[in-house]
């Protein structure tokens, strides 16, 4: 699977622009602010119906303009596939695949796999734990509808819970009937939830300690550790014991909306006692584990996008990325950066075919 071309209407920065690509290697290069990262968000759009860095839809419409069109021609296996986003002020968001309009999202989601390693992805780090959930589900969403589905179906009854908890607090009533209700589907989609989420980190965890091996060459502990309110118990139990507090704050205090992924380095959080090298290495290696996940499941290479990675990394872990690249790992390979001699012979040393685009 590659990208062979992708066209840009509205899009931030793009007026009207038309990019044709080679199957292994593009690069675009320029200063800051020319639209580099832009690029590389659109092809992430084709993907995953959103934006890698701005949730707010509307704000990825170019300022002047009423609507924004990506199109994306790519080559899957011996067919070419079409698939186009488009938004218009005021109006949903359009998916369409060879010219037929998606009728959930959630259905195009795994079709175009892909990795983005970005600087953006310190936010995993730095940030709450709501981000490093997002981070375990996408990658399991991309090759498992059922968990997707699940999930989905978990958001939509917590929210009627949590709307039906503010509703007996504002009107000074309670229906233990009726929260039951909800108690049940919400056990029902947990159980489903957290096990896939055991089971994708028992998977998941050795491919990143490995990779994290490769780019290091040191014998650092690395891990990711699972916390989740099931552990502790049946999780309609848990409910019953925690009612009092859901009354009183008016939401659901515990479930699997609450499960923390914990990055460790030697057994402690590396966002506290990790240093900025080591946080780079872990992120990369992070990302890596989650290309090579989804490539076992899916039997497909993923697009692999790198946002201004050899700023963002020293010349052993680039050498490293390279060499990963000589080892035919990736499938197409899309790269920015503000210096395109730095990129030109960086790609060169791969023996792969590369396009270099300069903004």
């Amino acid at each position: 699977m590659y990208l062979q071309k992708i066209t840009l209407v509205n899009f931030k920065n793009f007026k009207s622009q038309l990019f044709e690509f080679q199957s292994k290697i593009n690069c675009f290069v320029g200063n800051n602010g020319v639209g580099k990262t832009n690029v590389l968000d659109a092809i992430y759009y084709l993907s995953n119906a959103k934006s890698y860095f701005n949730p707010v839809a509307t704000q990825n419409i170019n300022h002047t303009e009423e609507f924004f069109m990506i199109e994306g021609t790519y080559q899957i296996q011996d067919k070419t596939e079409t698939v186009v986003c488009s938004l218009k002020r005021g109006n949903k968001k359009v998916i369409k695949k060879n010219g037929k309009a998606y009728e959930k999202f959630s259905e195009h989601i795994g079709y175009l796999p892909l990795v983005i390693i970005s600087p953006a992805d310190r936010d995993l780090i730095i940030d709450g734990s709501d981000i490093r959930r997002k981070f375990m589900d996408s990658v399991i969403s991309q090759s498992n509808k059922s968990y997707l589905q699940a999930l989905i179906n978990y958001n939509k009854v917590l929210t009627q819970r949590n709307a039906l908890l503010k509703y007996f607090a504002l009107n000074r009533i309670f229906d233990h009937l009726n929260l039951k209700v909800y108690n049940e589907q919400l056990n029902s989609y947990s159980v489903i939830i957290f096990e896939e989420r055991k089971a994708f980190l028992n998977d998941f965890v050795p491919i990143f300690k490995h990779k994290y091996a490769l780019i290091t060459n040191c014998e650092e502990s690395v891990d990711l550790i699972y916390k989740s309110h099931l552990n502790e118990g049946d999780f309609l139990d848990l409910l019953d014991e925690n009612l009092e507090r859901d009354r009183l704050l008016q939401f659901s205090t515990i479930g699997v909306h609450k499960d923390e992924l914990i990055f460790e380095i030697d057994g402690y959080p590396i966002k506290k006692f990790g240093s900025q090298g080591q946080q780079k290495s872990y992120l990369v290696a992070l990302k890596l584990a989650q290309f090579e996940f989804i490539k076992k499941q899916s039997n497909v290479k993923p697009i692999l996008l790198l946002d201004d990675i050899f700023d963002k990394l020293d010349d052993l872990r680039v050498t490293q990325l390279i060499n990963l690249v000589n080892n035919d790992e990736f499938g197409q390979l899309f790269i920015s950066d503000t210096h395109k001699e730095r990129t030109e012979e960086a790609v060169a040393k791969t023996n792969q075919s590369y396009k270099i685009f300069e903004l």
